[in-house]
């Protein structure tokens, strides 16, 4: 019964390792190329596999790619998370600064995201998910906002915030006439205006 167990063990195991594998073949695709553009081939042929392999370990291309936001969405969260727990007096300008540059340099799963809230055919099993981690990240905000003192309805303000936030990307990232830095620099000084409005409320 101990080997039968053992062995099953080592297969669940092996098949996460497919699927990580899958999922990093994934992220290294939608780095180079617009998110709306990757097909399951290109995936594929990332990994080193056939297109076929894929759907052995995930049954369509959507729980595919939300599997690779999920996993871009975790990085950006322990993140906030690391900035939080670190900063003994909560300054919300520096947070949001380092918060902006992070999701500008992890432009690929801010498009992702934003392509998933905006994607009515999603299944309510992948909507759940994505609510999930989505409920992750207001629990960071919330711990800002509480260590900030805030008063009223925290997890209002984590949203307010955090739309905030990605109204600026939404709005600015595509700024015509202006180079990357310039961008990046034009989105730091609106989070700031964002962040003292957050702090004087």
């Amino acid at each position: 019964m101990e080997q039968t167990t053992s062995f099953i063990s080592m297969k669940k195991r092996e098949r996460k390792a497919r699927q990580d594998a899958i999922i990093s073949a994934a992220e290294r695709v939608f780095s180079r190329k617009p998110f709306v553009e990757v097909s399951i081939r290109d995936i594929a042929k990332e990994a080193g596999i056939s297109h076929a392999t894929i759907y052995r370990y995930f049954p369509d291309q959507q729980t595919l790619f939300v599997e690779a936001f999920l996993n871009g969405a975790d990085k950006i969260i322990q993140f906030l998370g690391a900035l939080i727990n670190e900063s003994k007096t909560v300054s919300i300008e520096k947070i949001t600064e380092k918060f902006i540059n992070n999701l500008i340099e992890n432009d690929r799963y801010f498009r992702m995201m934003t392509h998933f809230m905006l994607d009515g055919s999603l299944s309510e099993e992948l909507i759940q998910r994505l609510n999930t981690e989505e409920r992750l990240l207001f629990d960071q905000l919330d711990r800002l906002f509480i260590k900030m003192n805030a008063k009223g309805n925290i997890r209002m303000l984590s949203h307010a915030y955090f739309a905030a936030m990605n109204g600026v990307l939404i709005t600015f990232r595509n700024y015509p006439g202006r180079s990357r830095e310039e961008v990046a620099g034009h989105m730091k000084k609106l989070g700031k205006i964002i962040a003292l409005k957050f702090k004087g409320r």
